[in-house]
Order: C-alpha cells, then structure tokens, then sequence
C-alpha cells in the first residue's frame, strides 16, 4: 500500500459535506485525499516518509478562496504609500512627500474623501511634491488623486475631455483639480511607466506570501494580461503556492475569442475565469448607479461607466464564445441592468450537456434593489461579495443612501432569496485577512464593536454559512467545487488550519482566531514559528 504524504490527526476537521459534515483526521498522497475519517482511518497510511501534522486540538477548514482580489496591484502596494489611517488631507499630502523610493512617480492607495471635510486638490499636493509626479488611489480604488506635475505629464488641462465613463472633476475657475473619477483616471495612469516583468514578479510573490500566511489557498483575480503573464511565469518556475481563477480584461475580449480561449481553460493551478467588466462606479467616490439620487445630491444619481447598450453587447458576445460575465455593480440601478444584461447572456451562451452554465457572476452588489433580489437565483447569478465594504462604508451609505440602507449588503436578503455567495475581500480596497471578513458577516460590527447589536443586523450570516461562501461559495464561482471547497475523497487536500474551531467560537472572539498553517495540495505552504 502506498504511503500517504500528509496526515493530519488530533484535531476537529470540518469538511462542508453533508454525509460527513466532522472528521478528526485526514491523508493525502500528492495532491488528493485519500482517506478521512478518524485516526484508524489513516494509521494504515502512515509510513517513513509521511509527513504527519498533529492538530493538537486545532481545528481544520477547506482551504479559504478569496473571491475578488486585485493580487498584481496588492504585492506593488505593498511597497507604496499606505494613506488608509490618514485623518487629514494634510497628513495625506506629507505620507506621500515623505515616500523613499527609487521610481519617479510616487504611487499611494487609501486615502478615503469622507472622513476628510473636502475632497483634496492638486494643490495640497502641490505644496509639498511640486515637481515630482504623484498618483493617490482612493479606497475604493475608483478616484485618482494626482498633483500638477502629474496633470502636465498626462497633458491634461482645462479644454481635456475625460472618456466615456469617467470625470475630469474641475475646480472653481474651470481647471482640472487634481481628482479624477472612473475612467478619467486612466489618463494618468497611462503616463505612468509600466512595471518590468522582473518587478511584476517580485510584486506578484510579495502577494502571495501575505496571501498565504492569511490562510488562503486560492483567490480570483480582476486583472489582465499584465498579473497573468507574471502568475504564468511563476507556474512553470514552480513557485505558485496558491490555486488562482485570473479573469479576463474588457479589452481582452476580442483576442481571447480569436484564440478560442474559454472560461475554465487552464489546470488546477491557474485558469481562466470570466470577462471582468464595469458597469457603474463606487459609493466612496459617489459614483455607484443609483435608481434615486444620492441624498443631498439631487443631480447625482453616479456615473455609468458602460452603457446598456455597451453592457448587453459585452454579455452576448462574451456568453456566445463560452466566456462567462464578472460584473462589477454597486448601486441599485447598476444591478439591475446587469441582471437584463445576464438574461440575455443566458440566451446567447452555448448549451449541451458537455457544456455547463456559465457561472456569471456580480461583483460587489452592495445595493440591490428588494424587487431584484430573486433575480440573482432565477438566472443563476453568483452574488460575489465582500463584507468587510459593510462595515467599512456603513457611515458613508448612511450618509449618502439614507433609507434605503436596509436593503445594502443584504446577504440574509440574497441567500433567503436562494442566491449563491461568494465571499471574498477586494484587496487592497480592504485588508485581505479573511477572519476580519467572516467576523463582519457575522456581527455586521467593526473591531471595536461598533454599533453594538451590528449594523441592520438582519442581514447577518452564520459562522458555517460564512465559511462556506469563502470555501464552496468562491469554488462554485469558478466552476471548480467538485475539486475543491470542501474536503471529500478525491478532492484537492488543501486547508486552512485555525487556532480555534470557528464554529464553536463567540462571534465577539472571532477576531481572536489566527491561521496556524496552510495547506495546498498535500503540502504546507505556511506554518507560523
């Protein structure tokens, strides 16, 4: 009899299967599970060379697959300006003048306009940095902060047009003030040097340690050519140490078709997820699609970045090459108007019974609409979602969507409604901890307890049912939960090993689990000293 590689003993295994939802014990040889159960199940395939990790009492998970992650972007903010704690415009301005780093430009995320009593200028930045080119992501990663020698590098002035789907915001005597909003932003960036493979990659490995030192053994990421090619190149050098679903560009599109590429091509290691598209902006920036205006602002009801026309004709052509959707939407009428994009997808994609449905997805949907809610289960929709945006943004959507909060981040709403979650974290927007995620689906609360009894704590979520959008919710997502998301004979060995058993823990201590070790594929990744 062949030896296993791995066993796993002495603890709580919870696998998300209904036959055997407990076990205290598991083996894989390679990659795959070949025994689970208790430990007379594996004493049998302990051998020399098995390496044997006693839980001690700790509990294991299915290995946790983050949703939506910008993985490329998280490993070169790891090395940026960090202005996520910044109380003032101020502050901002001198976080950014005070950067050491070899590029010319210098590069921040986080700075967030509403805990700020105005949104910044070119000029507080001018003040500090004048002649050093400067690009600011805010939080939500959907407004661009630059100073004035990042305008001249971009040749924007007063007489630039900003593109369909994006604003050029202007100051009181008609120039450009430094803020640029969705697709206006892209002016700037497009000045900026674009990064070596050699630097991609070192960015790319900074991520995936962070990654797995979190417990994570696969995510989905929403980027293009440039995070695939480096994700690529790790794999054949041998260093991917977690499974990822890299979805595909808006502008990719056409050049995936002619090379026949569909969602779902690629192995267990990386793979091609869906079309990654835009259809409205974010509610930090108070550019999300609003069926009703934002209150206080009765001309702003948010910036549509495709139009329905643009985003029926993405979803027909993407869906009739076997390409699934992933569609970000935020506000109510954004959501809605994919929901009619994704019907007629539904139409247009290939069927058979070698084919399955596409897996289209909507990211985000922070505002739903309670006559949309249905819908989601109705055309198969995967409700990918983040709950950390929750309780991050709960202030600003008080402040700016009022009385319709009781239907934002309805996760009880979808789930009631029979749709299918997935949690993930949209990192670097939030922090990638995923325990930080499941105690906010749980509590609706932030880490300082705050509102005590969570925030319309309605739409509050169990541990198990959080865990498992993290596990089988983002599996599905994918297409790939008869391999993983679960621990079952046959599938994937990957695992996420927990100080606690989740389940069995407060939800005021959830934030007091850590991850111990991470498995992937029969082998651990990372194990804490």
């Amino acid at each position: 009899m062949t030896s296993a590689s791995l066993v796993l003993r002495g603890g709580v295994i919870h696998t998300l299967e209904g036959a055997r939802p407990r076990a205290s014990a598991l083996a894989a040889i390679g990659e795959e599970i070949v025994a689970l159960g208790d430990e007379g199940d594996v004493a049998g395939l302990i051998g020399p060379g098995t390496e044997v990790l006693d839980l001690g009492g700790r509990a294991a998970i299915p290995g946790l697959i983050d949703a939506h992650v910008h993985l490329l972007w998280l490993g070169f903010a790891l090395g940026q300006v960090d202005l996520r704690d910044a109380a003032t415009i101020e502050a901002a301005a001198a976080r950014a003048a005070a950067h050491r780093g070899d590029d010319e430009w210098i590069v921040g995320t986080g700075w967030d306009p509403n805990r700020w009593p105005r949104w910044p200028t070119r000029h507080d930045l001018d003040r500090v940095l004048p002649d050093r080119p400067v690009a600011l992501w805010s939080h939500d990663l959907h407004s661009l902060w630059a100073n004035g020698a990042a305008l001249r590098r971009a040749g924007i002035t007063a007489a630039t047009m900003a593109p369909e789907g994006g604003q050029i915001v202007p100051d009181p005597s008609g120039e450009p003030s430094g803020v640029l909003r969705e697709r206006a932003a892209e002016l700037v960036t497009a000045a900026i040097d674009r990064p070596s493979a050699a630097a991609c990659d070192a960015a790319t490995r900074r991520a995936l340690r962070r990654a797995n030192e979190l417990g994570l053994t696969g995510l989905h990421t929403m980027e293009g050519a440039e995070a695939r090619a480096s994700l690529q190149r790790l794999r054949e050098d041998g260093d991917l140490t977690l499974r990822v679903c890299a979805h595909l560009a808006r502008d990719e599109l056409e050049g995936a078709i002619g090379l026949g590429l569909r969602t779902g091509f690629g192995d267990e290691w990386l793979r091609i997820g869906g079309l990654k598209l835009f259809a409205d902006g974010a509610l930090g920036s108070q550019t999300a699609l609003m069926l009703e205006p934002y209150q206080g602002q009765a001309q702003n009801r948010g910036v549509e970045v495709l139009t329905v026309e643009e985003l029926r004709a993405y979803a027909g052509r993407a869906a009739g090459h076997g390409i699934a959707l992933t569609v970000h939407a935020i506000g109510d009428l954004a959501n809605r108007r994919v929901l009619d994009a994704l019907a007629l997808a539904r139409r247009a994609e290939p069927s058979g019974e070698s084919r399955p449905r596409l897996r289209h997805r909507i990211e985000h949907a922070q505002i739903v609409h309670p006559d949309d809610l249905a819908r989601f289960a109705e055309l198969d929709v995967v409700a990918s979602v983040q709950p950390v945006h929750a309780t991050s943004d709960m202030a600003t959507a008080e402040r700016f969507w009022g009385a319709r909060t009781p239907w934002s981040y309805a996760w009880r709403g979808l789930l009631a409604a029979g749709a299918r979650l997935a949690f993930g974290t949209d990192c670097p927007v939030e922090p990638l901890d995923p325990i930080e995620t499941i105690h906010a689906a749980v509590t609706r609360r932030r880490a300082d307890g705050t509102p005590p009894g969570g925030w319309h704590p309605e739409q509050r979520l169990t541990v198990e049912e959080s865990v498992r959008a993290y596990t089988l919710g983002s599996a599905h997502a994918a297409g790939e939960e008869a391999r993983k998301g679960s621990l079952a004979l046959g599938k994937l060995a990957d695992l996420t090993v927990l100080t606690r058993d989740p389940f069995a823990t407060p939800a005021d201590e959830l934030l007091d689990l850590r991850v111990e070790t991470t498995i992937v594929g029969g082998r651990v990744i990372y194990q804490t000293a």
